[in-house]
């Protein structure tokens, strides 16, 4: 039996602000259970419902050294699906309404549990021979089991790898603040370690000191490498090749089932889609006050509305768009202002754009069940899960070649009748509306076609237990068989 303990800032089903939290709450109870003990370690923050607390039992606590004085150290634990999770509590650090603050209020937090993370394992009997750290809010566990915890044999020979969901986010804060809280020697603040630009890097620390890094897609473990995807880190990521892998993320197939989600009016398979796909579609342009019409072509969005996920190509041209015969439903909450561009859409086209600014998981369902289409023009998309859950749900994805849209959507071919939906390479706004009206020309033209391209994507398996299977020969070769 191999042990795994994954560290995150987040997990389903207790706490979600991003996709790290489906990743976590996903991959471990994927993994042989026949020989891999997978466990999740995430702070005790005061904002888990508590539906979730009144399930925790106290484990144990003790007190840590930490930024130069002696703080308290709790843990908790609890079951979901098979899978042990255990808190860290300290109401010090993981008090508020939300888990993120924001950089500085951030580092200091995310430092003292990359440390207590290390801390626990003797405490709640449990010695991991690899952790798996996520994001740079772990990106000193690493570190720290690299130096200070080297004093003791029970942490000798435990492995590390370091995933990067997104390397926009770093943890990076003047030098001295970090070095000081971190406690750490000046030794690890050179420009090969930790120190960037003059700066203290979190998530450099884990990048330098892991055995193994991993990224959520093949060919963002590629851009990564270069100035334009790299920031600031790309001769890092190029140094580590050979430790640098991609593995695509995957999508629960229980939570994203089109054949029985209680969400939607009417449900259907790949074998009832062509049939039952439109009444989803009609029951919710009826909800949104759309024109309800079953043959209309329909494109959704759901996203948070920021720069990275392309909305400034989408803003160049929308004017244009809705002069074809499509309806857009938009959902998703973001940047000032896209909200007002599509309320403004919204208004101008009431017939054509349904513009739901906030988040909603059940309307999430319904759109990726109702829509024809899912417009994804992301700038860069380390994986991306909407279009694993179109694909699912018989939504053709029109999205932009890069990081896992490239690795995870087959651009149609319509002389060799193959592909799951479309794409288009350069960062432009035009050729993004172009390949959308080829998508629209095909949806009209060749209904056939379009059928077919739909139930190649439903067919698609965009499982965790496809990742899971790889993530478990990379545990293998790091920890021996």
């Amino acid at each position: 039996m191999k042990n795994i303990l994954f560290a995150a800032s987040e997990s389903l089903p207790f706490l979600k602000t991003g996709g790290l939290a489906d990743v976590v709450g996903s991959l471990p109870k994927n993994l042989d259970k026949r020989y891999y003990d997978c466990r999740v370690v995430m702070p005790y923050y005061s904002c888990i419902p508590q539906k979730w607390k009144d399930q925790m039992e106290f484990v144990t606590s003790f007190y840590m050294d930490f930024n130069y004085r002696s703080n308290y150290v709790g843990v908790l634990t609890c079951q979901y699906e098979g899978v042990t999770f255990y808190f860290i509590d300290n109401q010090d650090y993981f008090t508020g309404d939300k888990p993120y603050e924001g950089i500085p209020q951030d580092l200091g937090r995310f430092m003292f549990f990359s440390k207590a993370v290390l801390a626990i394992l003797p405490n709640v009997d449990f010695r991991p021979d690899l952790i798996h750290c996520h994001d740079w809010q772990t990106g000193l566990v690493p570190v720290y089991l690299n130096s200070i915890f080297q004093d003791n044999e029970f942490y000798w020979g435990i492995k590390s790898v370091m995933t990067i969901h997104n390397l926009k986010f770093q943890g990076i804060w003047d030098l001295k603040t970090v070095q000081s809280i971190a406690g750490l020697p000046d030794y690890y603040f050179t420009p090969d370690k930790l120190e960037y630009k003059g700066d203290g890097n979190m998530l450099k620390g884990g990048l330098v000191y892991a055995n193994a890094l991993t990224t959520v897609s093949s060919t963002y473990a590629e851009e990564i490498k270069t100035p334009y995807y790299g920031e600031g880190l790309d001769g890092l990521m190029r140094a580590r090749s050979n430790d640098l892998r991609g593995i695509v993320n995957g999508i629960d197939y229980d939570s994203f089932n089109p054949a029985d989600d209680e969400n939607l009016s009417t449900c259907f398979t790949v074998d009832t889609f062509r049939r039952d796909k439109k009444k989803v579609k009609m029951a919710l342009q009826k909800e949104l006050g759309l024109p309800v019409d079953s043959k209309v072509m329909t494109i959704g969005i759901v996203s948070r509305l920021t720069d990275q996920k392309g909305f400034d190509l989408i803003a160049h041209v929308m004017d244009e768009m809705c002069q074809d015969a499509v309806q857009f439903i938009v959902l998703g909450t973001g940047s000032q202002q896209y909200e007002d561009m599509f309320r403004y859409f919204a208004e101008k086209y009431p017939d054509k754009v349904s513009a739901q600014l906030y988040y909603n998981e059940a309307l999430s369902h319904k759109i990726y069940a109702a829509c024809d289409a899912f417009l994804m023009p992301s700038q860069f998309e380390p994986c991306g899960l909407s279009q694993l859950i179109s694909l699912r749900y018989g939504c053709v994805p029109i999205v932009r070649e890069t990081g896992g849209l490239k690795d995870t959507v087959e651009p149609y071919n319509e002389y060799e009748h193959t592909g799951t939906g479309f794409s288009f390479s350069n960062y432009n706004a035009h050729e993004m509306m172009d390949v959308v009206r080829y998508a629209e020309s095909v949806f009209y033209d060749k209904k056939r076609e379009w059928n077919k391209i739909v139930e190649r994507g439903m067919k698609a398996d965009f499982s965790w237990k496809q990742s899971a299977l790889k993530y478990q020969e990379l545990y293998d070769w790091l920890i021996g068989f």
